[in-house]
């Protein structure tokens, strides 16, 4: 029964291509969407997974990096007793309004304040040394490159960021932000451009372990000592989920992205469903026959299941295939993609989910496989 499945595809194709575009259609969809949301989502915590700190130390409930507020200067040396802490360094997050040289409007920029030491550990990953120690220069900025043309300036040009002149001394890639943009700069600068007389202290204090392993501990150590005012400390993993689960969950643009992703395997689902039972009802008299000899009910809906299996295997290969043409096409336009393994699998089991829905809803049409209807 299994060889009649697949020399039925193979015999039959056209019959059955439909389906296989509708399955692979929809799981291109559905990649291309957990891809585009890995990628916007996760660009919320660049800002920790591009950076080198195992341990973060911010102010209490805070939910994502762009919230936080400033936290008294004297934590860091509470850090620095820790016996696995190897380095503690400042970081300054300050919200400012961009006016360039062209007429762009007004556009909000997060600009962030750190060391420009060539071991610094902010964005260490994502920003090259050499461009990393231009950032010492005074009022010296980066940005990302397919922030260039939202902010209408390029590199060597001067702008300015709360009312305070700034020059674009490099452009870095990776460093794209969710509703906004990500300005680099050195603490001195980055202190210049903060307007509120409130944040006395650091946004953020990060530090380097000597033993990156034991992030989890460190951070639970240093998690309720209230000497120096209000804190809290996350190892650089929870801090990244924290933040991409807000912008996911608590922000609402997660519920329409999922609420989409609905929409697709519902629209999915009947369409290859229709086109898998239009072609098992071309079929029929073929399944009466091999009722009339014999072959039960329960063997035929095996095939109709494994044509479903076959119909969602091919057509996940061609979206596979599809996929990452395009998502290779987005990275070098800069669209955010982002696409991990969990993510890969959880796509082949809607997928192939779809199918298996699909092929359970055409095995309905076995009910006209009576051989009485060969009679007629």
């Amino acid at each position: 029964m299994v060889a009649l499945a697949r020399k039925t595809l193979v015999y039959e194709w056209r019959r059955f291509l439909p389906a296989m575009l509708a399955v692979g259609f929809a799981g291109l969809l559905q990649l291309l969407q957990i891809a585009l949301v890995l990628g916007i989502f996760g660009s919320t915590s660049v800002y920790v997974t591009g950076s080198a700190a195992e341990v973060w130390v911010g102010y209490p409930g805070t939910q994502s990096v762009g919230l936080g507020r400033a936290i008294d200067a004297d934590v860091a040396s509470h850090l620095q007793m820790d016996p696995q802490v190897q380095r503690v360094e400042p970081y300054l997050w300050v919200d400012g309004d961009w006016r360039g040289p062209r007429e762009t409007g007004g556009v909000s920029v997060f600009v962030s304040g750190i060391d420009p030491a060539a071991d610094g550990l902010m964005f260490a990953k994502v920003l090259p040394p050499a461009l990393r120690a231009r950032l010492a220069e005074p009022d010296a900025i980066v940005i990302d490159r397919s922030a260039l043309d939202q902010l209408g300036v390029d590199v060597g040009q001067s702008a300015t960021i709360n009312g305070h002149r700034v020059r674009v001394v490099g452009i870095g890639s990776g460093l794209r932000a969710l509703g906004g943009v990500n300005v680099l700069c050195s603490l001195e600068t980055a202190r210049e451009l903060d307007n509120d007389p409130t944040d006395t202290g650091p946004t953020y204090l990060v530090a380097k372990l000597r033993d990156p392993a034991q992030a989890e501990a460190v951070a639970a150590r240093l998690r309720g000592a209230t000497a120096f005012g209000p804190y809290t400390a996350w190892s650089a993993r929870d801090f990244a989920k924290r933040s991409v689960r807000y912008w996911l969950f608590d922000t609402g643009a997660g519920a329409g992205v999922l609420f989409l992703a609905g929409i697709v395997f519902l629209v999915g689902t009947v369409i290859t469903s229709q086109t898998l039972i239009a072609a098992v009802n071309g079929s029929v008299r073929e399944y009466a026959t091999l009722n009339a000899l014999g072959v039960g009910v329960g063997a035929l809906r095996k095939v109709v299941l494994e044509q479903a299996f076959w119909v969602g295997a091919l057509g996940l290969l061609g979206a596979s295939v599809l996929g990452i043409v395009l998502m290779l096409l987005a990275r070098s336009q800069d669209v955010p993609v982002v696409l991990n393994v969990a993510a890969a699998l959880g796509c082949i089991v809607l997928v192939m989910g779809l199918a298996a829905v699909s092929g359970l809803a055409a095995m309905r049409s076995l009910r006209r496989a009576d051989p009485a209807n060969l009679l007629r």
